[in-house]
């Protein structure tokens, strides 16, 4: 056997270990959420009532109208105008959100487990899970491009980082990508709609739903299936630990692991 084809041979190994052990801990996440009560799962008497379904009904309406907008117009590329307009209108929906839980009455540090976890344990426990989640995207890409072809768009964010031609530019899509838009989504996405989703339908219709809404928002159909994979991981993963932070550091450490492999094409496939 030649050294390559050796080479080649650990490698599927290491990648099938990889994706065993990503499956086991996903698996013994699901198999501990599910054993849990409800008492010990909500950990609060009140939950999301009716004025917050109606308030989700109107976020998910309102991202479906953006996803319909980009779909009606795939030819249009990304700009920097762009992302600081998605920045300030993100940052007013958290805003508007959190205003409207807060004269509700709800304590969104307890609820969102804020305090709960140290910032050294969600940071530990977001990169282990996310480690973990490597090996299951990366299968569902796989799966995703033997059925849908390779194709050569990119997700528009990207096609902007590797078009920005000044270092202020992809600072400014370095601070939306690994700062910004994981605080944000994972507040939106995990904390409040799946809060809702989860409140009226259960956790595993609220979950897939969710992670459906997050993969679509993001508008390019050949990461669909990984970016459904990835939105289960950080409900998962928020589930579990019971801590916003544990999904935000996961989404912050993806985005910032996808950006380091742009800006270094010659040493990573893109």
């Amino acid at each position: 056997m030649s050294s390559d084809s050796l080479l080649t041979a650990l490698g599927g190994v290491a990648n099938a270990l990889f994706l065993i052990v990503g499956v086991y801990i996903y698996v013994s996440l699901i198999r501990q959420i599910g054993a849990r009560t409800p008492a010990s799962t909500n950990g609060s008497t009140r939950t999301f009532g009716l004025p917050e379904a109606i308030l989700a009904v109107g976020l998910v309406f309102l991202l479906l109208l953006g996803v319909v907008a980009s779909l009606s117009h795939p030819s249009i590329q990304l700009k920097s105008r762009d992302l600081v307009e998605n920045l300030f209108f993100t940052l007013g929906v958290v805003l508007v959100v959190i205003a409207f839980l807060q004269f509700r009455g709800f304590d969104l540090n307890f609820l969102g487990g804020f305090a709960k976890l140290s910032f050294f344990r969600a940071l530990s426990t977001g990169t282990i899970l996310m480690l973990a989640a490597y090996p299951l995207i990366s299968l569902a890409d796989a799966i995703a491009q033997r059925l849908l072809g390779s194709g050569s768009s990119k997700q528009s964010i990207v096609e902007l980082f590797n078009a920005s031609q000044t270092i202020n530019q992809r600072i400014m899509i370095i601070v939306f990508a690994v700062a910004i838009a994981p605080a944000a989504e994972e507040f939106l996405f995990r904390f409040f709609l799946y809060g809702v989703l989860k409140r009226y339908f259960g956790r595993l219709l609220g979950l897939t739903a969710n992670a459906l809404l997050f993969a679509a928002v993001h508008t390019h159909l050949p990461s669909f299936v990984p970016l459904f994979v990835l939105g289960s991981c950080f409900t998962i993963a928020y589930e579990w630990s019971g801590s916003i932070l544990v999904s935000m550091t996961m989404h912050a450490l993806f985005n910032s692991v996808s950006l380091a492999l742009l800006a270094f094409p010659e040493l990573f496939p893109q």
